[in-house]
């Protein structure tokens, strides 16, 4: 079996109701537009529609990260890719990459996790080995791609340093 390496499981184009006041693409479309290419990665993993009904499982997202890049506006064509970062018996470690399909340039990332759940039960469980064995095969693949650089990132606002904390300093004073 070939494996992609990156995977390039879901292309489309940007519609026109994607579009937000700024004139691009909006944040929550290219959240959407990132679901679609899990549903695909899913489905190549076996865990589609059907693996939900008959096995009466699925794979939940438990933590996401985006960050934009350039934007998209109506018309233009998408392409993601998806590279596994890691998995275990339960979670699956993940990487989307939004592009521009002709001009290739990159728009978006997510990184993201998500555990397998019992869909009775409510509660994670693990995979069946066929999901575990494909995961394996992917893995063996994506084990020699760099790591993207936006993945394990950590959102906050820095303290600054010092020098600038008392330059400020003096108007607080001055105004409480």
């Amino acid at each position: 079996m070939r494996i992609e390496s990156p995977l390039c499981l879901y292309t489309g184009v940007v519609p026109p109701d994607w579009i937000d006041y700024n004139g691009h693409m909006n944040v929550a479309y290219y959240v959407l537009a990132f679901d679609h290419a899990t549903d695909a990665f899913l489905d190549a993993l076996g865990m589609g529609q059907d693996y939900r009904e008959r096995q009466n499982c699925s794979a939940f997202v438990v933590e996401m990260h985006v960050n934009y890049q350039r934007e998209l506006v109506a018309g233009d064509p998408m392409r993601i890719t998806t590279q596994l970062l890691g998995f275990d018996s339960r979670r699956i470690h993940y990487f989307h990459r939004l592009f521009h399909a002709e001009k290739g340039f990159l728009s978006a990332t997510t990184e993201l996790m998500v555990i397998h759940v019992d869909l009775a039960k409510r509660h994670n469980v693990p995979m069946p080995v066929p999901v575990l064995d494909r995961l394996s095969a992917v893995q063996a693949q994506h084990i020699q791609l760099p790591r993207p650089p936006q993945s394990g990132r950590v959102i906050g606002v820095r303290a600054k340093p010092a020098a600038v904390q008392l330059e400020i300093s003096p108007l607080r004073r001055a105004s409480g």
